[in-house]
């Protein structure tokens, strides 16, 4: 499989799912031109034109980070990164992943969005800690989203939650959510996804 991502973007989460998974891949990164490192140009991979996309064994590209996330834990059920298909767990992590996608994601759009006026940031800051405020309560001292078991919602949640420290929102008022984000930033996995990024030494 390969992988392309852009440093720190929600791709992240995908690589992050790759490694715990255990799965071999090549990530390639994409720059903002939208040439990929190893000399392909992305508008001929996807479209759409942003990451994630995994290109499958069979020269199929699979797009969007919900439906990458899932994909990858069932290639290693014994990885235990999902619950099984048909049970409620399974639908409680899709819950999760359509929460952060939906709700929390999209949020930040003004801190990126060139031209954003400082009203409309602080109206999106106002925005996000209202998510932050469910995701709180929710989270309560569970270790992760699904309870015991750290699965692809965290990866992504864990990704999504770090963007709140580019865009000056401290994750200490949540002191919930910042534990469960440096509980998830110190796995080896994460560690070794960021470090392949470029993100931390």
């Amino acid at each position: 499989m390969k992988l392309y991502f852009s440093p720190g973007a929600c791709s992240l989460a995908s690589h992050i799912a790759l490694l715990e998974a255990g799965l071999p891949f090549e990530a390639v990164q994409v720059g903002r031109d939208k040439k990929a490192a190893n000399g392909e140009d992305y508008w001929t991979v996807t479209a759409k034109g942003y990451v994630p996309a995994l290109r499958l064994d069979d020269g199929s590209v699979l797009t969007e980070g919900t439906a990458i996330l899932p994909y990858i834990a069932d290639q290693k059920p014994a990885a235990k990164l999902a619950p099984p298909a048909g049970t409620l767990a399974r639908y409680r992590m899709q819950e999760w992943l359509g929460y952060f996608n939906s709700e929390v994601h999209k949020a930040y759009g003004p801190f990126f969005t060139p031209g954003a006026t400082d009203a409309a940031k602080e109206a999106a800051a106002a925005n996000l800690g209202k998510k932050f405020d469910y995701v709180e309560k929710t989270l309560g001292d569970g270790p992760f989203l699904l309870g015991e078991q750290f699965s692809v919602a965290d990866a992504y949640a864990f990704v999504i939650l770090g963007w709140s420290r580019m865009v000056g929102i401290d994750l200490g008022k949540w002191p919930h959510l910042k534990a469960y984000h440096e509980r998830i930033g110190v796995r080896a996995n994460v560690v070794a996804a960021m470090k392949a990024e470029g993100l931390v030494k």
